[in-house]
């Protein structure tokens, strides 16, 4: 029974291999986007540009300074702050600022937190004078040239959003500021890119990017019955026959999660959003008149999560088969194809992304992606059950230190248990001669132990609660 169970995740897991490999192939075959600034003499559009704010003390202002500083004629900024501390005092501040120059800025506050950052998207949509709607979360640091890279794409009356590519004001900060920016490379570059060349669904990713107001309304606005209310609405207007725009060369400097806990809740709340709008959208994209490349991209896309609990169940099922001496007859040489086929795809993504800077954060990559196994499984399986859970933000440091306290959390001590489980699998592979497996073993012995000692660290920032669950 054991060694079909490790056979069949085997095979899914090679799935997910072959998905990625096409991915960097379409990738490296594109014809990569344009992203020269606008020169038509047509009159330029009205761009509304949203900022979502909540307990921002530490960034609020250099983001709203960076947004005033945007060359634009017919520019409105909202500052949507939602906020409960300081933060309201600051934007107040400098909306006031703003407005003493001349600049259409305004301050909105809701007298309620429902649907939090969705609510409060929405909200501010219905008072915006723009057609075309350009988003900021805090940790931004838009340059002065934003929209004249991004608003000519809107030339095209079919497009309705188009992504600018995120930078890392803090790469160099950490080893975990150096592996989460070559993820988000690799899925800006390698997985944006792809599918915009080859004509498949891909999301906005919630900031840096814009809208045009008539695709937001024609989809059905902003909606929190999501923790992804981006990838939700994303999916919603291209069902409508909407396009998107992915512009890799205009990049937009952003923050990066100082320590393990605000970054493990982050990742928490995007596996999550994503697995419930898998829940909410394929059907209706099974049932869509659309291409079957289209649909199965799409199913590839938002279920890509569940591919942490394949992976936590291959990493626990490596020590029963080194115990039985290794997997069954012709069971071998699908372990290694396998185990090559993940192993090179998941390389060559990040090559194709980064180039050969990317080996020296290669292997914090994998070890984080393999600590990481649990958590991410878990949000999967509560949004698979129809678990609802609270938005929890990801706060950000700026010039600062440590703005709340770390919650406390269980977890670390599951995962130390786990990285001794796969001590003992890499030491006993090591005594076997199962030298496919060593590396492997290894990997998770060590994802699970960094996690887990880095989530009890009180070095920075963490995440903290907006406040009630999803309405």
């Amino acid at each position: 029974m054991i060694d079909a169970v490790y056979l069949l995740v085997l095979g899914l897991l090679g799935i997910f291999g072959l998905h990625r490999s096409w991915l960097v192939w379409t990738y490296l075959r594109r014809t990569p986007t344009s992203t020269s600034t606008r020169t038509s003499t047509e009159p330029s559009p009205v761009v509304t540009v949203q900022l979502p704010i909540f307990n921002e003390l530490a960034v609020a202002e250099r983001l709203i300074d960076a947004v005033a500083a945007i060359r634009w004629p017919r520019l409105e900024i909202q500052v949507l702050d939602d906020s409960e501390d300081e933060t309201v005092e600051i934007c107040a501040r400098k909306v006031a600022e703003l407005r003493e120059k001349g600049i259409d800025a305004v301050h909105v506050r809701r007298g309620t937190r429902q649907g939090f950052k969705a609510g409060a998207l929405q909200n501010g949509l219905h008072t915006a004078k723009g057609e075309l709607i350009c988003i900021f979360d805090a940790d931004f640091l838009p340059d002065p040239d934003v929209l004249e890279r991004a608003v000519p794409a809107f030339s095209d009356l079919r497009v309705a959003m188009v992504q600018l590519r995120w930078g890392h004001l803090n790469r160099e900060a950490s080893w975990l500021t150096r592996a989460q920016a070559l993820l988000l490379d690799g899925h800006f570059a390698v997985e944006h890119g792809a599918r915009h060349a080859a004509g498949r669904f891909f999301n906005f990713s919630g900031t840096a990017g814009v809208w045009r107001r008539a695709a937001i309304v024609d989809a059905g606005g902003w909606q929190d019955d999501t923790l992804t209310e981006d990838m939700d609405l994303s999916y919603r207007a291209q069902l409508r026959g909407w396009r998107f725009v992915y512009l890799d060369g205009a990049e937009v400097p952003a923050e990066l999660p100082a320590d393990m806990a605000a970054f493990r809740s982050q990742q928490f709340r995007w596996a999550k959003g994503q697995t419930q709008v898998a829940r909410k959208l394929l059907p209706s994209v099974v049932r869509a008149r659309l291409p079957l490349a289209v649909k199965l991209e799409a199913g590839f896309h938002l279920a890509n999560n569940v591919a942490y609990i394949l992976l936590l169940a291959l990493g626990l099922l490596m020590l029963p088969q080194v115990v039985a001496g290794g997997p069954p007859p012709g069971g071998a040489a699908l372990e290694a194809l396998v185990l090559a086929v993940g192993t090179g795809s998941v390389a060559a993504f990040y090559l194709a992304a980064r180039g050969g800077r990317a080996l020296t954060e290669l292997p914090l990559v994998m070890a984080l992606c393999c600590g990481l196994a649990l958590s991410q499984s878990r949000a999967v399986v509560e949004a698979l059950a129809g678990r609802a859970s609270g938005f929890v933000r990801t706060p950000k440091r700026g010039a600062g230190g440590p703005v709340y306290p770390s919650p406390p959390s269980r977890l670390p001590l599951v995962e130390l248990t786990l990285a001794g489980y796969f001590a003992l699998t890499a030491a006993l592979a090591a005594a076997g001669g199962r030298w496919a497996t060593l590396p492997f073993a290894l990997l998770f012995a060590a994802g699970f132990a960094a996690v887990a000692l880095a989530s009890g660290k009180k070095n920075g920032p963490s995440a903290e609660p907006m406040g009630r669950g999803l309405q």
